[in-house]
């Protein structure tokens, strides 16, 4: 399984958000020997296939697989195996599936044999905020909810969480510092939310307790890519 990232710019997952297999094994070449991670999500593996994950790994970077399985436990123990076929190094699943099917990844997992991904619990989504949450039934808003999700996820196997910012501190003192913490919503200091409610900057996600940093149209939308992951990195200090 994954170590914890041992430099800053390993603390840098970078999110290939298109549906365009090449422009996304272009984005990897260019940012493998730059970040700790490269992330596939829903949209490109729906977009390109399985496939798409090797193509991209053979940049060099090891694989993040962002498609959040939400199923019943059976179903998401298959996909699981999938994707731990696959050779990637971490995968996201929903927190709110519930203690079996959290379990039940966890599992599947540790049966795939090899170099297991980690298992990363969704918590709370990053666009989400306590009006979100209430019009879906949740009342308490996007703290008490990540909490509650957290310790449900953890307590069933999951490896570490997904979580905002905002909500790392909270987390740290909930569970201690033996959970890996991964955290999107990151926009360097004057750089465009987009479609995201609980954002914070690079540093201030790392002062808070973070340990890797899911970043997208901050780096991908620059010009120079890698000169914009370096930066990043250098300012976390």
């Amino acid at each position: 399984m994954l170590s914890l990232p041992d430099s800053q710019q390993k603390r840098i997952i970078a999110a290939l958000d298109t549906p365009d297999a090449g422009r996304a094994a272009s984005w990897a070449a260019a940012l493998a020997s730059h970040v700790g991670l490269v992330k596939i999500g829903l949209e490109l593996f729906v977009a390109s296939g399985p496939g798409v994950v090797a193509s991209v790994a053979a940049a060099g970077a090891p694989i993040f697989l962002d498609l959040k399985l939400h199923d019943i436990p059976n179903t998401v123990a298959g996909a699981t195996r999938a994707a731990a076929s696959l050779g990637v190094a971490m995968l996201t699943i929903h927190a709110a599936g519930g203690p079996a099917m959290v379990a039940a990844a966890r599992e599947a997992a540790e049966g795939a044999g090899g170099r297991r991904p980690m298992i990363l619990a969704v918590t709370v989504l990053t666009s989400l905020g306590a009006a979100d949450l209430a019009a879906t039934g949740v009342a308490g808003g996007p703290a008490q909810q990540v909490l509650r999700l957290a310790r449900l996820a953890v307590d069933s196997g999951a490896d570490g969480l997904v979580c905002s910012a905002h909500e790392v501190a909270q987390l740290r003192a909930g569970l201690g510092p033996g959970v890996p913490l991964i955290v999107p919503g990151i926009r360097p200091a004057g750089a465009d939310a987009g479609d995201q409610k609980r954002v914070m900057t690079p540093s201030q996600a790392v002062l808070a307790g973070a340990d890797w940093l899911v970043i997208g149209r901050p780096i991908t939308g620059a010009a120079d890519p890698a000169e914009a992951a370096r930066a990043i990195a250098a300012s976390l200090g």
